[in-house]
């Protein structure tokens, strides 16, 4: 079915890049998820096709194209299980930080690896007991002379053994009333004194992304690694970390329902093909009326949550504040993708439980879809503020 938020420029661009997937990403899933991370020369491959931070200034090598080409990276992905290539983490979550609030020192410096895959991102919000209620990170920065020492914890940091620059949540200011205020944001190089990755973790789904405890031991980063410069708001960055935060977090959900919706499909698609191979009771299980209804239904909620998230993603290139419908799509969506998946393993009776068949892998990768980026209760409470109900 046509899209209609995708112009023919847009279609060419994804068949591009399908081809791009085929040949040169998907025989690596296997391994990406054996190894729990991807490869540096397949970032390096997609930066020389021009695949990463389409949108980004072109004085920096970015396309300096709309949304639209990041959504259709994140789209083709999705729907291979390539979730070792996280792209959208890195051009689409943590490279608008740096396009929109760095200086142009810091852009100078960093957009060019970036764009090129030289340089791989991540973003350090999350502590072990801060999830999302960011305002109250106890990771500190402290200025000294020329300085800022940092120390602190962060968990669940996506690209946290392969990354090489990273967002860093910290508290500049631990007196400050209100205390997100007192949030900044810094950018780290894994090379910095004190910066220690911590172990890779184990996860129950998305095998195939590294995600990291990160350590901050007395790590000393220069003055002018704070995000938009050290002068105090509105000049500079300091004091500004929260309201950079919530100002990039409808682009960070709506890439999460973009990809959910992918998925769901790609759940959809395999379920179609197994139901009408497998025989029961001498006939296919696509013969029955269970089967039937089920499918019809979940088939009818994919295209019903491809047609919100195509409307948001209109509404988000044009530039409109769609905080509570965006908010609405990703839980929305990454609930769906819970059901659909759960309801697709079912259709797959016992190989359904079998790792060999990759229903099984979007079972358990669907699990964290409503906790990330803000879990769907915090999603839930934006809505209601939006309705006046608060």
């Amino acid at each position: 079915m046509h899209r209609a938020v995708f112009s023919e420029e847009h279609e060419l661009f994804r068949a591009q890049f399908r081809r791009f997937v085929e040949k040169e990403i998907v025989p690596k899933v296997p391994l990406w998820n054996e190894k729990g991370m991807s490869d540096r020369e397949t970032w390096r491959r997609l930066g020389e096709e021009g695949f990463l931070g389409p949108n980004a200034p072109e004085e920096y090598g970015g396309a300096g194209a709309d949304f639209l080409y990041s959504a259709i990276v994140t789209e083709e992905l999705a729907y291979e299980r390539a979730h070792g290539a996280m792209v959208s983490l890195h051009s689409d979550i943590v490279m608008p930080y740096l396009t929109e609030y760095g200086t142009p020192e810091q852009k100078a410096k960093y957009l060019p690896g970036c764009i090129s895959g030289e340089i791989l991102l991540g973003i350090c919000m999350t502590e072990p007991g801060t999830g999302s209620d960011l305002a109250n990170v106890q990771t500190r920065a402290v200025r000294d002379g020329d300085s800022f020492v940092l120390n602190g914890s962060k968990t669940f940091i996506s690209n946290g053994q392969i990354g090489d620059l990273f967002v860093v949540v910290a508290k500049t200011d631990p007196d400050a009333d209100p205390p997100h205020r007192g949030i900044s944001l810094l950018l780290v190089e894994a090379s910095a004194p004190g910066f220690v990755r911590g172990r890779k973790l184990d996860k129950l789904g998305l095998r195939g992304q590294d995600t990291s405890e990160i350590f901050f031991e007395d790590c000393r980063v220069p003055a002018d690694a704070l995000l938009g410069g050290p002068d105090p708001a509105p000049r500079g960055g300091l004091g500004r970390g929260f309201r950079m935060l919530m100002e990039k977090l409808q682009q960070e959900r709506l890439c999460i329902a973009v990809a959910s919706v992918a998925s769901c499909r790609r759940a959809l698609d395999d379920t179609l093909a197994y139901v009408k191979e497998r025989q029961a009771f001498g006939k296919p299980v696509a013969g029955f009326q269970n089967t039937q209804f089920k499918l019809a239904e979940l088939a009818t909620e994919v295209e019903i949550g491809q047609a919100f998230v195509d409307n948001l993603l209109r509404a988000h290139v044009a530039g409109e504040d769609v905080v509570k419908e965006v908010s609405m799509a990703k839980y929305w969506t990454t609930d769906l993708q819970k059901r659909l998946t759960a309801d697709c393993l079912q259709l797959h009776g016992g190989y359904g439980f079998m790792r060999e068949y990759p229903i099984s892998e979007d079972y358990a990768d669907a699990a964290v879809q409503s906790i990330y980026a803000g879990t769907n209760e915090i999603m839930k409470v934006i809505i209601a503020r939006r309705l006046g109900l608060d």
